[in-house]
């Protein structure tokens, strides 16, 4: 007997759900899920409008798989802005409060055992991307991508000029990209 096939990259997952193909559907939701639910969880507060983005994120993805692009970032990163965008929109129809800790991103001290592996490790990298970012920037980041402010909130909040905020978001994606191992071109997302 030969050895075990190595897994399917999620690339190749999401091109075989382009092609109709649930299984593929299956896997790339078994590997992901966790790590978005968290995401979707962290901007909502509320589990069950979290697993409802969730629902909407993969049945987005199902739909528009033949739109990805692996030129324009990793899968990981097409899904995560999808549940963010989603979760965002959501929230954003029932005003909630907003007030995250940076110690409840992960980036310090232990990481919890009990967590996915894969969520460690994204946190083990935030932390190291964070760890690089100035104040400034490790500020727009939380306010920008955990708690889902736009730009414009965030300048109000800080009392700072938008394209200082802009600025500063950009920055911070750089360190962010070479931190999970992403090239820094190749398009938007």
């Amino acid at each position: 007997m030969g050895e075990p096939a190595a897994p399917e990259s999620d690339a190749t997952l999401v091109a075989r759900m382009a092609r109709g193909d649930r299984a593929a559907l299956s896997t790339l939701y078994s590997r992901h899920a966790a790590r978005l639910l968290a995401l979707a969880l962290q901007i909502l507060k509320d589990r069950e409008e979290a697993e409802d983005t969730l629902h909407d994120v993969f049945l987005e993805a199902w739909q528009k798989a033949a739109s990805y692009s692996e030129e324009r970032g990793a899968v990981g990163a097409w899904l995560s802005l999808r549940a963010r965008s989603r979760a965002i929109d959501r929230r954003r129809s029932v005003p909630r409060t907003r007030a995250v800790p940076l110690e409840a991103l992960g980036t310090d001290g232990p990481v919890d055992p009990s967590v996915d592996p894969a969520r460690i490790q994204d946190q083990r990298r935030l932390g190291k991307a964070f760890a690089v970012m100035t104040a400034d920037e490790q500020q727009v980041i939380v306010l920008g991508y955990f708690e889902g402010l736009t730009s414009s909130e965030i300048a109000e909040q800080l009392g700072t000029p938008i394209g200082t905020v802009k600025s500063r978001t950009r920055s911070a994606l750089v360190k962010l990209r070479v931190a999970f191992g992403e090239q820094s071109g190749g398009g938007r997302q």
